[in-house]
This record gives C-alpha cells, structure tokens and sequence, in this order.
C-alpha cells in the first residue's frame, strides 16, 4: 500500500486526488461516475445534512438497495464525522422501528422502493427523509441551519458506523465500529489479496453487511478499483448478461450461490446419463470431467476473475471438492463476523484447504479456549484492531463478549490444522451436549444432509434427547420425480425421508445419528446472508 490512512476521512481525500478520473461506481448498464465525481458528490451531501444541522456524533441511518449513492451516502456520512446506521433492505417496518429509535438516528437516506416501510412507524428523532436515488429532500421537520460548518477531522477512534444485524438469534444489537476498526481491516484484507485501480468488482450482497461493505465497497475505493451494481435481484437471467458485460475481476458472495449453480447446472450435466455417471464415479475421470466444468464456469463468469470470495455460513464439501479439483475457479474462503469488520482469517485462492476458513490475518490474534483438556477445538477468541468498540448502549451484552483480559468471544468453535489453517466446527451455542458428554455439531451433519438428493436445505436440534433433521426437500425436483415414477406424494417422501435416515446415520460417528426426519411444507426463513433463522425452529415439534 502506497500510503497509509487512519480514517475513512483521510481515505476518501486521498483516493479522491489519486484516482480522480478513473471509474468509481456504477450501476451494470448506467453511465459511471469517477472518484472526483464522487469527491464533489460527497461535499453536496455533506452541506445538505449540514443544513440540516447534522454535526459530527450524530447518527445518519441509509435504507436503500447497493446503488452509486449508497457508497456516496456513506463516505459523505462518515467523512464529516457524523455515524452512519446501515438498515437491511428486509428489515421489517418493527426493526426499522427499533433501530432507528435505538440508534438515535436524526436523519435517513431512503431508496424510492423502500420509503413506505417509514410511513406507518413512529421514528420521532429522524427529522429528515432523503431520497437516495435521487438525493433530494422529501421530507423534513429539522430548523433550517444557514451557518457554514466548521471543519471538523475526524480521529482514528471516533466511531464511524453501527451496525444492526438480527442474525440468527432473533435480536438486534448494534455493534459500534471506529474508523480505526475499518481502516485496520483494509491494510489486512489489502495485504492479504492485493487489489488495484484495474480491478472490477461486481456487488451482489447487501451493503449494510460488513463482509460486501469492507471488501466490497471500501476496499476498492481504498485501491481505486470500480464497482458495479445490479439494478435487479441477482437472478441468472439479470447476473449471466451483467457478469458478460463487466466482466469482473471480484465478487463476493455467500455459499448457496455457488451451491445453488453446481447442483442445478453443473452436476445434472455431469450425470446427464448412465454412461456419465459410471464415468463420474470413477476419481481420476471424475477430476478430469470438473476441470472442464470448472473452466465453463469460469468464462461463464466473464472470463477475468482474480477472486470469488465465499463467506457467511459453510461452503458445502462436495461442491468444495468440485472447485478443489477444478483448479482453474479462483475461490477463496474466509471467516469473520461483523464485530470484527468482519475478517479474522482467510485464504487467496493459491492456498485454500478443503473446508478451512485459511490462516488467521496478519495483525488479529487469535486463541482458542477449550472447553475441556482433551478437546481439540475451542471457542475462538481474538484480539486485533478491528475488534469493534462494544454494543452500543448495552454495557452488559458488550462486558458478556469480552473476557477480563480483553479477548473477545466470537461464540465460535474452531481447531487448526498443523500448518496453521481454521477449521470452523459451528457455534458454540447450537452445539449439543450428548448422552456420555460428547459434543455433537448440527452444522456438520447438516452438511451430510444437504448432499441427499433433493434436499434444499435441512436443520438438526435436539428434543427430549435424540436428534430431529427437519428438512426442505426441493419441491420442483420432487414433482418432476413423481410424475416420472406416477407414484403418491405423500408415499414418496415418506420412502425418501427413510432412505436419508439410512444415508445419513451410515456417514456419522454413532452419537451424531438423527432419530427422526421431518419434511417442512415451506422453506426456512432466513437472513439477508441467506442462514436460516436457527432460534424459529429450536423449540418446533
């Protein structure tokens, strides 16, 4: 890195006159703006909430879908020192609510199709409404404020941002992160996969999560890179025709993308008919036959790909082995958590390790707390400039996440490898304690589940002792198999959940076998990262 930033104020300065006529953000077939554009973008938004007497503390919260002026929003936001409050574009009407009250928002930034959520809730301090597709006022109760704002500059321990995720456990918290959380995160993510002002990047998760808002907005406007924006939900129809386009050379997603592409696309072909699938069964043949697909798949994707980044929940293992064996597909696997912002550690697609997250970052410390003396894994704890400041205004919670000596307690449990790679087991709290202390790991079996045929997603918890795999069998693939076999459904599924049951109990250790398997009419909720909502279904029948 060719120089050395302390805050997003001083980044933003400095990319700006480094990078100044180079492309910057852009919708996939909108007109792109530069980095002096978004320079001069960025002081109009700030003397706009500046005459709205927003000063540096308050909190600016965004709705809005990825566009050019969420990027734009948040620079402007947290480059005058005020903290921006990044909202999910799902989030209900009652957690905006929440959040807004909470966070002691004064101000919002709202995209045109998110704006009626704020009409039927009672948000009393957010005085002014900002349209982000536009940047215009629409709605405001704020007294008029003429004086010209001092210059303020913004320190490395002031916060920046606050981030409210309901994640898997049903309740919002708002982890507060410092400019020095951000920038530290950068030098590592920089230092780990070196990213330069030629590098396209493509934007599909939401800005509000910090894995897309670090590496996906930040990083590049830290190299001057460009970033393009679906204006669509990222469906084959609207992603193959952009990724054509662009042709990038970074994306960033969740595990069930590329799951959803090799089970749907690439393993029918590759199992097309009998012969293929005699071949198939064979390893050398079976290699040489995902080195192909592997190399499809990589022009699919435009060609020029440097990193797929995979992050938010576990890669499955056997479309793992499918990218491993390809060869050619530059994924790369990495492991974090917003209260982190959010990279702990990660591989380059050079040296990852089938099912590890990669080695801890440069900088992060990283130590693992065992449960016991003979366990080989451990609750993951770390220590490291981007460990976020606390959750804002909840003393408690933040003193609960952080040991006495100052570790904080990532709820993970994780073991190494004896060249340093993490392996994550799951969390710590959906753990379960067997009848002779074993401890069993539902994430690990969820993975054995998820490569039955037909299943779409599956969960295991523990009730009155044994352990239940509810499972969403792919409705679609079902239907299609039963007019082929004229049989009942109901009869079918039945045979089909059996059948798992026998599969799965053949693939596990004797205390990891479920007991039951139950087959859900609809498909799981889940968050914007697409991790099914865990605690909805921990006390279900």
């Amino acid at each position: 890195m060719q120089y050395n930033p302390q805050t997003l104020q001083q980044m933003l300065q400095q990319s700006v006159k480094k990078y100044g006529d180079r492309r910057c953000f852009s919708f996939v077939d909108g007109q792109p703006i530069t980095y002096a554009e978004l320079g001069e973008k960025v002081g109009e938004i700030q003397r706009q909430l500046s005459s709205f007497s927003i000063k540096p503390g308050d909190k600016v919260a965004i709705l809005g879908h990825n566009m050019p002026n969420w990027g734009a929003a948040y620079m402007a936001i947290t480059a005058m020192g005020a903290v921006v409050v990044p909202l999910l574009p799902d989030f209900s009407k009652v957690e905006i609510e929440n959040v807004l009250n909470h966070s002691d928002s004064k101000a919002i930034f709202a995209s045109k199709r998110l704006c009626s959520k704020l009409d039927e809730i009672n948000i009393p301090s957010v005085a002014t409404h900002i349209l982000l597709d536009t940047l215009t006022v629409y709605r405001s109760s704020a007294a008029p404020c003429t004086a010209t704002p001092e210059p303020h500059t913004v320190k490395p321990g002031d916060l920046a941002a606050i981030i409210y995720t309901s994640g898997t456990t049903g309740k919002n918290k708002g982890v507060m992160l410092t400019h020095r959380n951000l920038i530290s995160q950068l030098e590592m993510v920089h230092n780990l996969q070196p990213v330069n002002e030629e590098d396209v990047f493509l934007s599909l998760l939401p800005l509000p999560h910090t894995y897309e808002n670090s590496l996906g907005l930040l990083t590049p406007l830290l190299c001057g890179a460009s970033v393009y924006y679906l204006d669509k939900a990222p469906t084959p129809s609207v992603l193959l025709p952009a990724v054509e386009k662009i042709r990038p050379t970074y994306m960033l997603t969740v595990p069930m993308i590329i799951e959803k592409i090799f089970r749907g696309k690439i393993l029918p072909q590759l199992k097309a008919n009998k012969v293929m699938r005699i071949l198939y069964s064979i390893p050398p043949l079976r290699k040489l036959m995902h080195r192909k697909a592997a190399r499809t798949l990589y022009q699919t994707f435009g060609g020029r790909l440097k990193f797929f980044g995979i992050g938010g929940a576990k890669l499955d293992p056997i479309v793992e082995k499918f990218l491993i064996e390809g060869k050619v597909f530059p994924y790369a696997i990495g492991y974090g958590l917003t209260e982190t912002a959010p990279l702990i550690a990660g591989a380059t697609p050079d040296r990852v390790r089938h099912q590890s997250t990669g080695p801890v970052l440069n900088g992060v410390t990283m130590k693992l707390h065992k449960l016991s003396s003979k366990a080989k894994e451990g609750e993951i704890w770390v220590k490291g400039p981007n460990v976020m400041a606390g959750y804002y205004k909840d003393q408690t919670l933040t003193s609960e996440v952080f040991s006495s000596d100052g570790w904080f307690k990532t709820g993970d449990l994780g073991a190494f490898d004896s060249e340093g790679n993490l392996y994550i087991k799951g969390r710590l709290k959906n753990m379960i304690l067997g009848a002779s202390g074993e401890n069993i790991y539902p994430e690990e079996i969820e993975s054995v589940i998820n490569n039955f045929r037909y299943v779409r997603d599956s969960l295991v918890v523990e009730q009155k002792g044994r352990l239940i795999a509810m499972v969403r069998f792919n409705p679609e693939e079902l239907e299609q198999k039963l007019r082929e076999l004229c049989t009942e459904a109901e009869y079918y599924v039945e045979q089909l959940k059996a059948e798992l049951k026998a599969y799965v109990n053949s693939q596990v250790n004797r205390f990891s076998q479920i007991s039951v398997v139950v087959a859900l009419p609809s498909d799981f909720e889940k968050t914007s990262t697409l991790k099914i909502k865990r605690y909805l279904y921990m006390t279900q029948k």
